[in-house]
């Protein structure tokens, strides 16, 4: 049954994207399409940093440590950035310019650097072992690399490299970290960039095995902001009927790593519009959670669910003034539904989650408070109002409600291509436009989606996407493997994590502790499997010669529960 909820938030959309609203909407063609767009969003990332950062000058926007940075000063800065990009580094229209390191100030005024010189911000991510990111910068063919000190260290082992690397000491003030990329001459001319021009790539991990680019247009991510800002505005004039505003400067942490999409996206981008602070945490801490957020009066926390759960949970909660927090998102992955009463019950700010994809710039679904109450194991419904919905069977088709299919997303959001890779493009998009999220669900008779499965063979540990088949071909890399099976075992903490099965050529020749060491040395931390299993049989197999991964999760699982007690 519809919700009184849902009833104002539609309202209030309705009113604030219709003629003489606050975001009317445009029409784009994609597909053979007219998608609805934001037609108040501005054409490119640059227009966008420039209007927003003048309008909240003076406004706190970086707070990193001792260090607090201002909009305009953080402008100002990214402007000499992107001018020495493009005197002193030759960057050019479209070239991809990678930054692998850990959240910082000048992790973000590089970002927009680029972004402003007309380079492509290429998003690698910190956790990579160098195997891993020379396979991504290869992929897509960077020329020039800004890396703290351990990922430059990790950068400098890979020979027979295209790209030049620039390291910058992250923990510096911003000043003296990027203080050869802040003496560019004003007179250095900028390119003049549309909505076309190349912007982001990140990195996504499908089923096939090794991380796709995912690039998206500066129209493409600009559509992602506004379709989140419109939500904020959303809540913000609901809160405004109810007189229930507040006169705090809006203030968010940024506790989840640059390098993915709910931080680029919904987190720092949209921050500009709204003239948010966001205060910086390289790594998570509960307890340095919740001092900086009575420290700087947070209004706003979002992670994923492992990271809310850890400060619901923590025996020194009570210590701390969490009462500026109004509402407790969360992304990535689903939260347990006891957790979503708990936090209700026990935290003053609300719970919500959104549902988004890499792909789509994060952009899905959401579901807000007491609808969130109602349905805990929902992801909500469609984010208005650019975002189209559809259950579909393998032949594109548009499934009834209630049944189950696999969640596809169209919307002006969604990403240009994979780079390079135009097979895997055609493979994720319908001829029409959806795009195919991997994801099998249903929706109920109110619109409200439920995630039932995965069409795609990945483990999602802690909000983190895992390609199986990534794991298992490293496994394979090991001269003792001669057949492994990697799936996901359930977890308390992070919801899951990798488990492995493996078949030795000779038995007995290693140990799982041994097999664990080597992929350690190839791949990230957060890869690695929890659990191997080392069987003495060859893995099962189907008629048709794979292994049967069905069987052998099912198994193994029951196996991993007996042994958690």
């Amino acid at each position: 049954m519809r919700t009184e909820l849902d009833g104002r938030m539609d309202a209030v959309m309705a009113a604030m994207t219709g003629e003489g609203g606050a975001l009317p909407l445009g029409r784009v063609e994609r597909f053979g399409q007219q998608l609805p767009c934001i037609a108040a969003a501005p054409p490119t990332l640059a227009a966008y940093f420039a209007h927003f950062a003048a309008q909240h000058a003076e406004a706190e926007f970086l707070i990193a440590g001792e260090e607090r940075l201002r909009y305009g000063a953080v402008h100002a800065a990214a402007v000499k950035v992107a001018r020495a990009l493009v005197a002193e580094h030759g960057v050019k229209r479209g070239d991809r310019i990678g930054i692998a390191a850990r959240n910082s100030a000048s992790w973000i005024v590089l970002y927009m650097g680029v972004l402003i010189a007309g380079g492509v911000a290429t998003l690698l991510n910190g956790w990579w072992q160098k195997e891993e990111l020379e396979a991504s910068l290869r992929d897509v063919d960077v020329s020039l690399v800004f890396a703290d000190p351990p990922r430059a260290r990790r950068l400098a082992e890979i020979a027979g490299a295209t790209w030049r690397v620039v390291e910058f000491d992250d923990l510096k003030p911003l000043d003296v970290a990027l203080a050869p990329l802040l003496r560019a001459s004003d007179d250095v001319a900028l390119p003049e960039l549309t909505g076309a021009d190349h912007a982001t790539i990140l990195f996504t991990s499908g089923s096939t095995g090794q991380s796709k680019g995912a690039l998206s247009t500066h129209f493409q991510v600009m559509q992602g902001v506004f379709n989140y800002l419109a939500s904020a505005m959303m809540m913000l004039g609901i809160a405004t009927q109810d007189g229930a505003t507040s006169d705090l400067q809006p203030a968010t942490l940024l506790n989840v790593p640059l390098f993915h999409v709910t931080a680029e996206v919904p987190v720092m981008l949209q921050s500009f519009a709204i003239g948010r602070k966001l205060v910086l945490m390289p790594k998570w801490d509960a307890v340095e959670a919740m001092r900086l957020i009575q420290q700087e009066r947070v209004t706003y926390f979002v992670g994923v669910p492992l990271m809310s759960f850890e400060m619901l949970t923590h025996p020194d909660r009570a210590k701390y003034d969490l009462s500026t927090v109004t509402d407790i998102a969360a992304g990535g992955a689903p939260r347990p539904v006891e957790h979503v009463k708990r936090i209700d019950a026990e935290m003053e700010g609300a719970p919500l989650i959104g549902y988004g994809l890499t792909e789509t710039n994060g952009v899905g679904t959401g579901n807000w408070r007491g609808n969130y109450l109602a349905k805990p194991n929902s992801a909500g419904r469609p984010s208005l109002p650019l975002v189209d919905l559809a259950i579909l069977d393998d032949a594109g088709r548009a499934l009834a409600q209630g049944e189950r299919g696999e969640v596809s997303i169209r919307s002006a959001a969604c990403f240009e291509e994979y780079w390079g890779n135009p097979q895997a493009t055609a493979a994720c998009f319908t001829d029409d436009g959806y795009f195919r999220t991997g994801d099998i669900g249903y929706l109920d008779e109110d619109g409200y989606l439920f995630i039932v499965d995965r069409k795609k063979d990945i483990i999602i540990r802690g909000g983190e996407n895992i390609s199986c088949q990534e794991v298992e071909a490293a496994l394979y890399e090991h001269p003792e493997v001669a057949e492994a099976c990697v799936f996901g075992l359930p977890d308390e903490r992070y919801g899951e994590v990798p488990g492995a099965v493996v078949h030795l050529r000779s038995a007995g020749a290693v140990e799982a502790e041994d097999l664990v060491a080597f992929l350690s040395a190839h791949i990230a931390a957060f890869k690695v499997p929890q659990r191997v299993w080392i069987s003495t049989d060859p893995l099962p197999r189907l008629g048709t010669e794979k292994i049967d991964k069905v069987s052998l999760r099912r198994d193994f699982r029951a196996v991993w529960a007996a042994e958690a007690g």
